[in-house]
Parts: C-alpha cells; structure tokens; sequence
C-alpha cells in the first residue's frame, strides 16, 4: 500500500502547490508564457469537470463533488484490493494517478471557495480571509492553469478556420486523470482485460499470475 500511497501524495503536493501559488499570484484571466506560444500559464476557475468542462450550475456541482468524493472512496477501495493481492505495481500506477487527480480537484470543490477569497479580473485572491471565503463547502471552484494552444487552423479550413487547436486549460490533476487513463489503455491492457475475473475465486489463480506479469 506504501507506494500507490507515495504516488497519490506527489501528485496531491504538486497539484495543490501549483493552485496555491496560482490562487495567490495572479487575477483571473492572467497569464503568462512559458514555452513560446505553444506553453502558457493561464488562470481560469471553473465549476465542473476536467478540462474546464461545467456540470449545471448550484447542484449541478454538488451532485458532481458528491459522485466524486464516492469515486474517490472506491477507488481507494479498488487499491487496497489490489494491494491485498499482491497486484504488481504496474496496473496499481495507473490507478493510483487517477484517484490523486480526482481527489486534487475534490479538494478544490470542498474547501478553496472557504479559504480563499474571490479572484478577480482586478484583484489576487487571498488566503483566510477576514470575512470569510467566496463560497460554503463543496461549492468551492477548481483552478485550471495549463494552457497549450499548439496552433491556430487557417481561416480557409472547413469548420474549424480560426479556431485554436487543443484550447481546454486544464491542472495537474486533469493531467494526472488522463495520464494514468492512457497508461492502464496502453501498457496495462491484460490487466484491464481480466479485471472482471478479480473476483471470481474460480479464476483467481490464472488471473493473479496474469495480472502479476503485467
């Protein structure tokens, strides 16, 4: 259990000092290069999901932060499953980053809107503020930073003519999410394709060599 553990805690560290520094240096709308064009820092806030995508307005958001705190949980609990039968650490890596970019973003939704004041297109936020925060519990906004505008499509092409490529801004948690997805999808898939027999004592012996060996 140590080492998913270690995992999740990195990327937590890095997820929420990243947001932090972001919450208390910059104002909305901010922004600033890193490599080139194609690299910036840019600081957006957003209700909802991944990647800056939204989910209804007031209980929109608090349906999505409920259904995440329960992913969170059974993912914790898949885990310590796995642990318990001494799963290899590959398959274990890729769940591991995907339950510490949910839990980073869940914690954004919990408590930044009680900590933080407001960021505004003229004002930094600051931490424990005197009044309070901008929001209660779970309503709390998620911060997104990333921002890799590639290129611009010329205005000739069909559809898509002066749209930019990739514009999601997105965080280290996204980042996390979708990384530990495109690891278990690519270097993991035996594991992905005997997980139905995890729990089938019949085919527990078969399937734990396989899942070993991934």
């Amino acid at each position: 259990m140590k080492k998913p553990l270690i995992v999740i805690f990195l990327v937590l560290l890095i997820d929420q000092i990243s947001k932090f520094w972001i919450k208390l240096n910059m104002t909305i709308g901010e922004s600033f290069s890193v490599l080139g064009d194609w690299f910036q820092i840019y600081f957006i806030e957003n209700n909802g999901m991944a990647f800056g995508w939204e989910f209804g307005a007031q209980y929109g958001k608090l349906a999505l932060s409920i259904f995440r705190i329960i992913a969170v949980a059974l993912l914790f609990y898949f885990i310590y499953y796995l642990v318990k039968k001494k799963t290899k650490f590959g398959p274990l890596l890729g769940i591991s980053l995907i339950t510490a970019g949910a839990l980073g973003n869940i914690i954004d939704g919990m408590f930044y809107g009680m900590i933080f004041s407001e960021s505004t297109f003229f004002e930094v936020a600051t931490l424990f503020p005197e009044g309070g925060g901008y929001a209660g519990f779970l309503q709390g906004k998620v911060v997104d930073m990333l921002y890799f505008p590639l290129f611009t499509f010329p205005e000739w092409v069909p559809l898509f003519g002066g749209q930019i490529f990739f514009s999601p801004i997105f965080n280290i948690a996204d980042s996390a999410i979708t990384i530990g997805f495109l690891y278990l999808l690519i270097f993991q898939w035996d594991f992905l394709k005997n997980i139905d027999n995890l729990g089938s004592k019949s085919d527990l012996d078969n399937n734990t060599d396989t899942i070993k060996q991934s």
